[in-house]
């Protein structure tokens, strides 16, 4: 299971973004998540980026491959930043517990990047690894540490509940029918429970003061 899921990931060094394409990625992330289409015309993009179209061209070599660099950029970006937001002393129940809410709360700071998430995670590899890799990490850790009751044969079958449950949160979120930490700490306390930690020590960890989610290390 953990060589599965180391992989899947290839860790590549992020290269450095210049303000305007920073600026035109922004911009398609907002237009994507909008539509919920995979192109977007390069009038469309300059126009929602604030540039002309001969800045859309000289900033992207393949506009229409756009969607599959955002796609990758920001399952690379967000994986990232959870493990550095990882304390080293955390029990695996808890960095998951955290990892969960990490996604749900940054669906409510960040409404556009939540809408992707909630659009393409289970059309577009890039985006259900996002969510699945580094939590899948704590489940095998956990399970083989006791923390965790799952036989072998169950571990995809957790990974897919934990992503399925967190996508479900962040649309609660989303739709204003929940606050992120409510829906946060029901969808860890839930989670944790099913995968056989007692109920109080599910709770106190779902409700744990969330740390700050960390910027990718270089």
């Amino acid at each position: 299971m953990a060589n599965f899921w180391e992989s899947e990931r290839v860790i590549i060094p992020a290269e450095p973004v210049s303000p305007v394409l920073k600026r035109i990625h922004q911009a398609a992330l907002r237009l994507f998540a909008e539509t919920g289409a995979t192109q977007v015309s390069v009038s469309e993009l300059a126009q929602a980026a604030g540039v002309a179209r001969g800045t859309i061209y000289n900033n992207l070599p393949a506009p229409e491959a756009l969607f599959q660099v955002i796609a990758s950029e920001l399952g690379e970006e967000m994986h990232q930043r959870v493990l550095a937001s990882f304390a080293p002393a955390d029990s695996p129940p808890q960095r998951l517990a955290n990892g969960v809410r990490f996604f749900i709360r940054r669906t409510h700071e960040e409404p556009d990047w939540g809408r992707f998430l909630c659009r393409f995670a289970f059309s577009s590899e890039s985006m259900h690894i996002t969510i699945n890799s580094p939590l899948a990490q704590e489940i095998v850790a956990g399970t083989q540490a006791g923390y965790f009751h799952l036989q072998p044969q169950q571990s995809l079958a957790a990974v897919a509940l934990i992503g399925g449950s967190v996508l479900s949160s962040m649309l609660l979120v989303r739709e204003g029918l929940r606050t992120w930490r409510d829906a946060g700490a029901d969808c860890a306390e839930l989670l944790l429970r099913a995968l056989g930690v007692p109920a109080d020590e599910a709770r106190q960890l779902a409700v744990s003061e969330l740390p700050p989610l960390l910027p990718a290390t270089a």
